[in-house]
């Protein structure tokens, strides 16, 4: 048998990938990011028609961030072994079919089939398709490009795709209410994104030639959308040389690299408390606008003005990550100190209005002081270690991520239940703790660009 081609000579063979094929993978993003956010738009105002509880409601998300946490890095290590388009595939199958499942016990349960406890226990069951399979497609989409793409052309590439998960956070809310139809009612749009996803695998199959990577590229793991873009530089080039699949590297299997080391820890620590923060706002935020507004009642209104609140802070999420942190050319530290600042006060004006205006503005702050503190957190982290180290700290920072959305926003759902504007403060004592202490624990930015 021959022996495998030298790195520089496979590399030359690299070709970027071609529009057609780019066009799928942007897709593939899209609509996994844009079903998410678009059913959290609508559920809070199902909730009320069925009359569940809001606590329950939002309990109902937990169980799938709980998969998706478990199962995201597993399906990212296997995106050199399985097939970076088998994953796709399998991730959109279980988009397609959570989407689907989910709305038809939506459906029959607002049809009185059955009682709403068995409505969202079998609306829960179903949407764990999508934080159990639906993790293998955002990886295997990052390791299919880094893999076909040349390092020239990689970086450009990558943040593409990642622009195409932060845009559907935007997109979801935005169309939810115009998916609303006579017949299927408030469950109509997961139908629709449901068919959605079948063209995107009609794509996927007819368009993406069959999978056998020249490459080893490592899926990044990414969060599971939840009313906000992901990190703008949760999707970027690992840095390594381009080495041909199968031939033994050095650094295969990433170094141990512990919870409790002190030169992550004060970004963990930073990282647990902000991101806890930030999805008990997001938990709550729906349920907010239905009551501030009055709109429990009015379910069209309200998937409509919830969706314009979600679009606001996506939006603002966006304008930080991908604006305001290369503009100002903000470092770790910066963007931490100055994201949790906006976020405390974004959150209090939230805390405090009762009209539509007050309440987008709120968020939008809050959602721009949190855009800016999450690639902090991510960047702090990274800088703290070894370059060795890095796919052990990616990991341990998606998974500090995932975890804040398994209870939080339940939690904060149910404080809410109780004193309205008790998430509030507390996301704002948070923020200001984080602010405090981040001024005289974290390192500067000069020192951390210099130690790496």
């Amino acid at each position: 048998m021959a022996d495998s081609p030298a790195p520089h000579i496979a590399a030359k063979k690299q070709k970027p990938i071609d529009s057609t094929r780019m066009t799928v993978l942007f897709a593939v993003m899209l609509v996994t990011a844009s079903g998410n956010t678009a059913m959290q738009s609508i559920l809070p105002t199902i909730g009320t028609q069925l009359k569940i509880p809001d606590f329950w409601v939002s309990a109902a998300f937990s169980w799938s961030a709980l998969l998706w946490v478990y199962t995201a890095p597993k399906w990212a290590r296997m995106s050199d072994h399985r097939g970076r388009k088998a994953l796709m595939r399998l991730g959109m199958i279980g988009f397609t079919a959570s989407m689907a499942l989910a709305g038809l016990a939506l459906f029959l349960g607002l049809l009185g089939w059955y009682s709403a406890l068995w409505t969202f226990i079998l609306f829960a069951i179903f949407r764990s398709l999508y934080g159990g399979l639906g993790s293998a497609a955002p990886p295997a989409v990052q390791a299919y490009v880094a893999a076909r793409t040349p390092r020239a052309d990689r970086t450009k590439a990558l943040s593409l795709i990642s622009s195409s998960f932060g845009l559907g956070t935007i997109v979801g809310p935005a169309i939810a209410p115009l998916l609303i139809l006579p017949v299927l009612g408030l469950s109509s749009p997961m139908f629709a994104f449901a068919i959605i996803g079948i063209a995107v695998m009609i794509a996927l199959a007819l368009k993406l030639p069959n999978d056998d990577p020249g490459f080893e590229a490592r899926g990044v793991v990414t969060s599971e959308p939840y009313s906000a873009a992901p990190s703008a530089g949760s999707l970027k080039d690992d840095g390594h040389e381009d080495r041909p699949v199968g031939k033994p590297s050095e650094d295969s299997l990433p170094p141990r690299l512990r919870w409790g080391d002190k030169r992550i820890k004060p970004w963990l620590i930073t990282g647990i408390m902000g991101g806890n923060a930030h999805a008990v706002i997001l938990g709550v935020i729906g349920f907010l606008v239905l009551d501030r507004l009055g709109l429990r009642n009015d379910p069209e209104t309200a998937i409509e003005m919830t969706g314009i609140v979600l679009m606001s802070g996506a939006a603002a999420t966006l304008l930080a990550q991908w604006g305001l942190i290369p503009l100002l050319q903000m470092g770790p530290r910066s963007s931490v100190l100055w994201g949790m600042l906006l976020a405390a006060i974004g959150c209090l004006i939230i805390g405090v209005s009762g009209d539509l205006y007050g309440i987008i503005i709120g968020f939008a702050v809050s959602s721009l002081g949190f855009g800016l503190f999450r690639p902090g957190f991510t960047a702090g982290a990274s800088l703290a270690v070894d370059r060795s180290e890095q796919n052990g700290v990616a990991g341990i920072v998606a998974s500090v991520n995932g975890m804040a959305f398994i209870a939080s926003p339940a939690l904060g759902v149910l404080l809410y239940t109780y004193v309205s504007a008790l998430p509030f403060w507390i996301a704002v004592t948070m923020c200001l703790f984080i602010f405090g202490w981040g001024l005289k624990t974290l390192k500067l930015d000069e020192a951390a660009s210099l130690d790496r």
